[in-house]
């Protein structure tokens, strides 16, 4: 088994132009960006706005950010589609890409019973040999991840580890206690507001996707607690605090991500879904970036 994935990887977002369409040269600056703080790059998934991609998109995402990231930092590719099928084809495709691991959210829209998840998963994993991350965001897709579930599919050899978007500490310490004896296993924190204290429990990484629009201050959160110095981890958390809770009172990520990073001067398009932003909104973004951010 390869080495587990640790740090920040940044939920990047999916640059579009003007048009609509998908902005390749700008993705790769966005990933340089983050590769230079020091982040690796978790793409194509709720950040990215997986939900309006089509299949190739998603894959010439991956196969870009791969590319950009040239072995220096992990790359992992997110996968997730409603049907068993559909995520095992898009798995294949985006594995032979060369991305360190995958990560599939749960199905959404139906709701299926924990053994329904189970077998769900355990056919993805068997149908792939690029390691596979579960992905719990219960608000997004109406199917919950329990914990003694998580802990059933731990025991798969290509199930490594788990990221939880659920939102809570309850959700994730729920997801660290029932894996906690399998050290192979990697509990990925997905919420912006729990990084340092993900880490102090025993998070191996976290998906961020507050690190578009900070990156080298969510990587201090990690760095310092890397380096052992937990107080500075909890200061550089708390750093970012501000930026957060003050930007997605605004409207939810990622579409206020993009707006913010547009407004840095990043020419990252806005979202294909249906959000826009009115000129004071707008202004509220500027007026939040400046205080945080300069």
């Amino acid at each position: 088994m390869s080495e587990p994935i640790t740090g920040v990887l940044t939920a990047i977002v999916t640059p579009f132009t003007q048009q609509g369409e998908l902005n390749t040269a700008q993705l790769r600056q966005q990933v340089q960006r983050q590769i230079k703080a020091g982040n690796g790059v978790f793409c194509g998934g709720t950040n990215g706005e997986f939900f309006v991609l089509s299949e190739q998109e998603k894959v010439a995402i991956a196969e870009i950010c791969v590319a950009e990231s040239a072995g220096r930092k992990p790359v992992v590719g997110h996968i997730g589609e409603i049907s068993t099928r559909d995520t095992i084809r898009l798995g294949k495709q985006v594995a032979q890409t060369g991305v360190n691991a995958v990560s599939a959210v749960t199905p959404w829209f139906v709701p299926l019973t924990q053994q329904e998840l189970a077998r769900h998963y355990l056919a993805v994993a068997d149908a792939l040999t690029v390691p596979l991350y579960l992905y719990n965001i219960p608000a997004r897709t109406g199917n919950t991840l329990a914990p003694e579930t998580v802990r059933q599919l731990a025991e798969h050899p290509n199930i490594v580890g788990i990221k939880d978007s659920a939102g809570s500490y309850d959700s994730l310490s729920g997801f660290l206690h029932a894996t906690q004896d399998l050290p192979a296993f990697s509990v990925l924190n997905g919420p912006d507001s729990l990084i340092h204290r993900g880490f102090v429990e025993g998070c191996k990484a976290c998906v961020s996707g507050l690190a578009n629009v900070a990156p080298t201050q969510i990587n201090a959160i990690w760095e310092t607690f890397r380096n052992g110095d937990i107080a500075a981890s909890h200061h550089a958390q708390e750093a970012v605090t501000g930026l957060r809770t003050d930007l997605y009172k605004i409207a939810f990520s990622p579409a206020v991500v993009k707006e913010a990073l547009v407004l840095m001067g990043h020419d990252v398009g806005a979202s294909r879904y249906g959000v826009s932003f009115t000129p004071d909104q707008q202004q509220q973004i500027r007026q939040i970036v400046n205080q945080y951010l300069h």
